[in-house]
């Protein structure tokens, strides 16, 4: 019989624990991207790079805070000519005082001979045509009008720098004048798969072929969290081609995820590449599923002068589906918010409440996938799992809104049981 293929039988990279490997892919990416203006509709969901200012007082007329009429206010009660109206952006004559008042609507302009407004329900139409009665006492001046400035003063700092813009903000800027918004620039995520065995789903299946799902899955996962994907395709297993492929992000992106060849065998050529023109700060990790989950950091002129320009972050997930689901969400979408200048960058942790009975491994902690809802009977969160939680096992994912964080243990949780869970989408 041939001799055993050379391969080695034992990793040299150390194993980190989960929140370790995660404080050290947040450490490195302290270099935030550069600033850009976008256009007020493409601002949800940003982060402001620079304080925002107020581009003109808010509101930028006195308006008025009722339905009712622009009075002087020292005529006091009485009957009145109806010299014209004011609407949110229409006047007709508005001769005010000396007997004449006007009518206003809510949020209109109040002329500037009246220095009140009486509401609508404080007067009762005249007898003669075009007249009405105020029938209560002296309004104080000012009253039921909002003065120029009154929420916002121009110039004034309505958003600051590292706040997040999501509805309301919105809203703010829109009524502040401000049109172009200063926002930090998305992370452009290269995503490569590789490996002889994948096609394009699609595509035919001929001998040993599988259908490349992580690439699609992980494309779409970065542009969920805000990044901008950069899809590479599928490297076959040569040294070169894996290369090429990396040499490529090293132009295009500013992060690399790569799925597969960051194992053991003799084609899994990722680790080596990292090695050679980086540094790898971890390239195991104390998880299941996720074990060679690996890191590295790629500094300018790595390869040749000017490639890569400036300093790359790259993640390698291992090629099992599920491990690249759990990887996702524990180390690389935390990675892409705290690019895109986000303060808190990790998924929300909660408490949940097991409805059943939980295996626990004794070698590794397990982040098991698993549907959290709120149980109005109990009146807290429970989660249930999502079935068999094997790594090649995609449908362990699908609905799953929270990861289940097990410790290692050699024994069973019990039903009812209090455990942590990250969350990773809506709460049922």
């Amino acid at each position: 019989m041939g001799g055993g293929v050379d391969v080695p039988r034992s990793s040299s990279y150390p194993m980190v624990e989960v929140p370790a490997a995660v404080d050290i892919v947040l450490s490195q990416a302290e270099r935030v991207l550069e600033g850009e203006h976008v256009e007020l509709e493409e601002v949800a969901d940003r982060v402001l790079f620079e304080d925002v200012l107020a581009q003109g007082d808010v509101p930028p007329f006195r308006a008025s805070i009722k339905d009712g009429y622009a009075v002087v206010q020292a005529e006091g009660p009485g009957i009145y000519d109806v010299s014209g109206e004011v609407t949110a952006g229409r006047q007709s004559h508005t001769a005010v005082g000396n007997g004449k008042v006007v009518y206003v609507t809510t949020g209109a302009p109040v002329p500037d001979e009246a220095d009140a407004v009486v509401q609508v329900e404080w007067t009762k139409p005249a007898e003669e045509p075009g007249k009405i009665e105020i029938i209560t006492g002296a309004p104080k001046v000012g009253h039921d009008i909002r003065p120029v400035g009154t929420d916002v003063k121009k110039g004034q700092t309505i958003l600051s720098a590292r706040e997040e813009v999501h509805m309301a903000e919105v809203g703010l800027l829109a009524t502040c004048n401000v049109r172009n918004v200063p926002v930090y620039k998305n992370a452009r995520v290269a995503v490569l798969s590789t490996g002889d065995e994948l096609v394009e789903a699609g595509g035919e299946l001929g001998f040993g072929k599988i259908v490349d799902s992580n690439r699609p899955m992980l494309l779409a996962a970065v542009g969920s969290v805000g990044g901008i994907p950069v899809d590479l395709g599928i490297a076959t297993d040569e040294e070169q081609a894996v290369t090429s492929a990396f040499m490529e992000a090293m132009l295009k992106s500013d992060v690399l995820i790569t799925s597969g060849g960051v194992s053991m065998g003799n084609k899994d050529f990722i680790k080596p590449l990292l090695a050679r023109y980086g540094t790898v700060h971890f390239g195991r990790v104390m998880m299941k599923p996720g074990k060679p989950l690996t890191f590295a950091t790629i500094e300018p002129n790595a390869f040749s002068e000017g490639v890569p320009s400036s300093r790359k972050l790259v993640i390698g997930l291992p090629g099992n589906p599920v491990s690249c689901f759990v990887c996702f969400h524990l180390v690389v979408s935390p990675l892409i918010r705290k690019l895109s200048g986000f303060r808190s960058p990790h998924n929300p942790r909660v408490m949940v409440r097991t409805k059943m009975e939980l295996k626990l491994d004794p070698e590794r902690p397990e982040y098991h996938r698993a549907l959290v809802s709120w149980d109005v009977g109990q009146r807290a969160l429970t989660a249930v799992t999502t079935g068999i939680q094997a790594s090649s096992r995609l449908l362990s994912a699908r609905s799953a809104n929270g990861l289940l964080v097990l410790p290692r243990a050699d024994r069973t949780l019990p039903v009812g049981e209090e455990v942590e869970a990250i969350l990773i989408g809506q709460i049922l």
